[in-house]
């Protein structure tokens, strides 16, 4: 009782603020409430039926494109990105310590405030990129378009991520003990095959990690969309997350919004366990 007594504020703290809102959340689905009104009847699944059988399958098919194309490119910038900078900035010296600091220092700063700021640097007509582009006599870029909007958050999140996959992969690297190389270098091993054959294999539960927290993390990305595009132009940004904050606040359909929540809810949930499934035979644990 000791014990349980002490993970009770815990167990208390998830009850209230994500159990109970789960189960709520589920409840809301089945009914007809629409945020405005405070009585509601339940209607069973039609809520459901308009997702997969009425006007919504449309946005929710391009909702889910748009989330997973940006999960994609977020992902790959994270571990390739990261992966390439740790490799790069794996020396002990003053010098690359202050650029470590450089290069991670964007995760630490608000993603509102960095979407403001890139929303000038990408600005069409006064941006400074555009200004740069012209003075080297390159044509300048239009982001605010259906083509190059999705692009522009992609920056954003390239500026942002890079440098925490980077310190992720360098704090792995540190525990990698030395002999290995050593041994290496003894057999006639070059650095490209001890960065292939020792370095990637005793990484792969640091690539793993990386690639859960940060596919979880980017499906469920809303701010930078929200500041800098606002879902558009003509939704060509709308990831699913902000389309539920449309529905629900927007469009006042808590209902429909509750519905696609569990729906996404599931995705996630398929998409995590299905990785660990298939990756539990390909890495490799040292200990």
């Amino acid at each position: 009782m000791k014990d349980f007594l002490c993970v009770l504020p815990a167990v208390i703290f998830f009850a209230l603020f994500v159990y109970y809102p789960i189960l709520k959340l589920f409840q809301i689905s089945f009914t007809n409430w629409n945020l405005i009104s405070d009585t509601y009847k339940y209607v069973g699944l039609k809520n459901f039926k308009w997702l997969f059988q009425g006007s919504g399958f449309a946005s929710l098919i391009n909702s889910l494109t748009i989330t997973f194309r940006y999960t994609f490119w977020e992902i790959v910038i994270t571990i390739a990105g990261g992966l390439l900078l740790a490799a790069l900035f794996n020396r002990e010296s003053k010098v690359f310590s202050a650029l470590r600091s450089i290069v991670f220092m964007p995760r630490y700063i608000a993603i509102s405030a960095s979407a403001i700021v890139f929303m000038w640097i990408l600005n069409d007509q006064y941006g400074i990129l555009n200004y740069v582009l012209g003075v080297i006599g390159l044509k300048p870029i239009m982001f605010n378009t259906e083509e190059n909007a999705l692009t522009a958050v992609l920056i954003l999140t390239c500026w942002r991520v890079i440098g925490y996959g980077m310190m992720i992969y360098l704090s792995a690297m540190k525990g990698i003990s030395p002999e290995y190389y050593e041994a290496a270098k003894l057999d006639g091993a070059n650095s490209f095959q001890r960065f292939r054959f020792i370095t990637l294999p005793l990484l792969s539960p640091t690539t793993l990690f990386l690639f859960v927290t940060t596919f979880i993390a980017s499906m469920k990305v809303f701010q930078s969309i929200d500041v800098m595009t606002s879902g558009g132009p003509y939704g060509a940004t709308e990831v699913i997350v902000y389309w539920i904050y449309e529905l629900a606040f927007v469009d006042f359909r808590v209902d429909r919004a509750a519905a696609v929540t569990l729906v996404f809810f599931v995705i996630l949930m398929g998409f995590t366990a299905a990785t660990m499934k298939f990756t539990e035979r390909n890495i490799y644990y040292e200990s």
